[in-house]
């Protein structure tokens, strides 16, 4: 009976861990555009931020980055294996001198363009992966104007769609978004308020079964006074 009662609940775990990551990958797309600034005023370099929005990690080996529609122009293969809920920064600098600028851990996932008229004043973000196949693109107008100011979703439901409506300017504290240097330009590079941040299912599943270790003894217990009564 104990050994029953364990692995149903075992199973309900499963079952559960299961559904979960499945409801959670058909809502959740993976890398994503989260965040760019195409002109610097007071910081090292114009950035674009990706982030993994999925549920598992994505190897970014031969990945890239264009204003426009050809593959490979700015390579990605330096970010490594992106972790669920990690953004990576794509530059017009060096990692040292950004990652001072904006209080970065060098850490973060990093690449340097290798050009410097990749964005413009209403221009195109392309991401390819390694297969030269859209993950995601952003046609962007001039309003909002992201000059000295980065640009995010509005909304969980503006990423990803190629509809610049729903992009908006960061304020200073807004989505953890502070200046430069302290009073440079306003950004938020290594953070997304769309990141997921759930515990892993894994953990989560564990967690759980480690409830058996109270539960265990209790259900031994119980079946110790039916014996008993019996």
């Amino acid at each position: 009976m104990l050994n029953q009662t364990l692995a149903r609940v075992l199973l309900g775990v499963g079952v559960l861990a299961g559904a979960a990551s499945s409801a959670y990958a058909d809502t959740i797309p993976d890398v994503r555009i989260t965040e760019f600034m195409y002109k610097n005023e007071n910081s090292p370099g114009e950035f674009i931020q990706f982030t993994n929005l999925g549920t598992t990690a994505v190897d970014m080996t031969g990945w890239s980055e264009d204003a426009g529609t050809k593959v490979g122009v700015h390579s990605l293969s330096s970010f490594g294996v992106l972790q669920p809920g990690q953004s990576a920064i794509l530059a017009q600098a060096t990692q040292s001198a950004f990652d001072s600028a904006w209080n970065l851990a060098s850490t973060v996932p990093y690449a340097i363009e290798n050009s410097s008229d990749n964005l413009g004043n209403g221009d195109t973000i392309t991401l390819f992966n390694a297969s030269g196949a859209v993950i995601d693109n952003l046609v962007y107008g001039t309003s909002p104007r992201s000059d000295g100011v980065a640009v995010v979703p509005g909304s969980a439901g503006a990423v990803g769609t190629n509809d610049y409506t729903g992009w908006v300017l960061l304020s200073a504290g807004q989505d953890g978004a502070f200046r430069a240097n302290g009073s440079g330009d306003i950004g938020s590079p290594g953070f997304s308020s769309f990141a997921p941040s759930p515990v892993p299912l894994p953990a989560a599943a564990w967690l759980l079964v480690s409830g058996l270790g109270v539960l265990t003894p209790a259900l031994r217990r119980r079946k110790a006074a039916q014996t008993q009564l019996a």
